[in-house]
């Protein structure tokens, strides 16, 4: 009997891109055999600049269903994959002010041992994809997690790239998410679950 994993998948998106991804993450997971979480961070822009922007405005309608992310998520899951669209070579406001409120988990053990992994999207090429994720992962250093990137493990890595996690060229929101995106969500979602899923039966039998 295979060991289960409990994934959550959490991330902020404003026009849209992001949430696509993270859907497609969240459904690669669970066709791994993954129990998933699929949360959302919490908006913190005002309603007019949300409502300025239609893409932004349509995308806070279309994923109103999917729960805002608690720590309850965190202490839950066994692996976390975080996403969020590039801001100036780092991760958004809105998914760093969830991180900043675990300190106390933090402070208590409770984000060590699990896996970690990330996914981002930017307007160019180099528009800070890189960046964003290793930023990100300076953060699970210090949670003392264990970090499992894509790396370039699967043949499509060398097609779409990017070794440091899933990534998008987004334009300005008018390019949507294609193929290549969605199949590097599928090789890291896989090998989330994968190595989830041994380092806890190798802890078990430690035990």
């Amino acid at each position: 009997m295979s060991t289960p994993v409990n994934v959550a998948v959490i991330y902020y998106s404003s026009t849209g891109t992001v949430a696509t991804i993270a859907r497609a993450m969240a459904a690669d997971a669970e066709r791994a055999g993954a129990h998933v979480r699929l949360r959302r961070a919490a908006e913190l822009a005002p309603q007019a600049a949300i409502d300025s922007n239609p893409a932004w405005a349509e995308n806070v309608h279309a994923t109103a269903d999917i729960p805002e992310v608690s720590q309850d998520d965190m202490a839950w899951a066994d692996a976390v994959i975080f996403g969020s669209p590039t801001r100036y070579g780092n991760v958004t406001a809105q998914l760093k002010q969830f991180i900043d409120t675990l300190g106390g988990m933090w402070q208590a053990g409770q984000l060590a041992d699990k896996v970690y992994s990330g996914f981002t999207s930017s307007a160019t090429a180099h528009g800070g994809q890189e960046s964003t994720l290793l930023a990100l992962y300076n953060t699970i250093h210090h949670f003392g997690g264990i970090l499992v990137a894509p790396g370039y493990t699967d043949p499509t890595k060398f097609v779409d790239g990017n070794p440091y996690g899933t990534s998008h060229v987004a334009g300005q929101g008018d390019i949507p998410v294609g193929e290549q995106t969605l199949t590097a969500a599928r090789v890291q979602a896989e090998r989330v679950v994968k190595f989830t899923r041994a380092i806890k039966a190798g802890l078990a039998a430690e035990r």
